[in-house]
């Protein structure tokens, strides 16, 4: 396996926001004689679009009562999320992938607002070439499309690359794309993830395992260097 870029996923994946969005969902909907509990989150609003999340919980809205939900519901988020650190192990694999020369894609459901603010907030805004949002595709997560798109700008296929996600909806969409995709269990079980395609259930970016693979894919990459310039050698000698 050789690989020329990660991608990663915002919320849950980069960070452990999922707490933060229970709350403030929690809070919203109880206004709406809705009582949430985490199978009901996780069930219906973890990994998804705002618009979609409004759409199927509260038919009711119009649209631009729905917009108005989701803007304050993010902004309350915000307030919340000042705090955010990176999840464990993530600038380690950061550092590496810049001195192995990756490209880096976040590729997320989020609103344009809060992709920035994260980035702000863990001081990860240079981090990445590219972010794709949800709404920049013909069609969100779980829709392959938001992947599509990232493999695109980034100039690479889905074989050269990896990509990390905490969701359901995140998972099906990175592996529709053809991605080899690897579940970050910081909102789902292992066993949820595994189920919709990963290759690879971990806690974090510490994981051993992870580290393995990201070793082996370097050693791929050289001997696929090394025998790229023999058979360019090969062919010159022939001429």
């Amino acid at each position: 396996m050789t690989i020329e870029a990660i991608l990663l996923d915002l919320d849950g994946t980069i960070v452990n926001t999922d707490h933060l969005h229970y709350q403030v969902w929690q809070d919203i909907l109880q206004d709406y004689g809705i009582e949430m509990d985490k199978t009901f989150y996780r069930g219906h609003i973890s990994g998804r679009q705002n618009s979609a999340i409004v759409e199927d919980i509260l038919p009711q809205l119009t649209k631009t009562a729905g917009e108005k939900l989701a803007e304050d519901k993010e902004a309350r988020f915000r307030e919340l999320a000042l705090s955010l650190k990176p999840l464990a192990g993530l600038l380690d694999m950061l550092s590496w992938i810049d001195t192995h020369k990756l490209q880096t894609a976040a590729v997320t459901n989020a609103p344009r607002a809060n992709a920035k603010f994260m980035l702000e907030v863990l001081e990860l805004t240079d981090s990445f070439d590219i972010v794709v949002l949800g709404d920049e595709a013909i069609a969100a997560k779980p829709d392959p499309a938001p992947y599509n798109l990232a493999l695109s700008r980034l100039g690479v296929s889905p074989q050269e690359a990896i990509a990390f996600e905490d969701s359901p909806s995140g998972m099906i969409a990175a592996v529709a794309a053809g991605i080899y995709s690897i579940g970050i269990t910081s909102t789902h079980s292992r066993e949820v993830l595994l189920a919709v395609g990963a290759k690879m259930a971990i806690a974090d970016f510490a994981a051993p395992q992870l580290w393995q693979l990201l070793d082996s894919t370097v050693r791929d990459r050289a001997r696929m260097a090394i025998g790229g310039k023999h058979r360019a050698d090969d062919r010159h000698q022939e001429l």
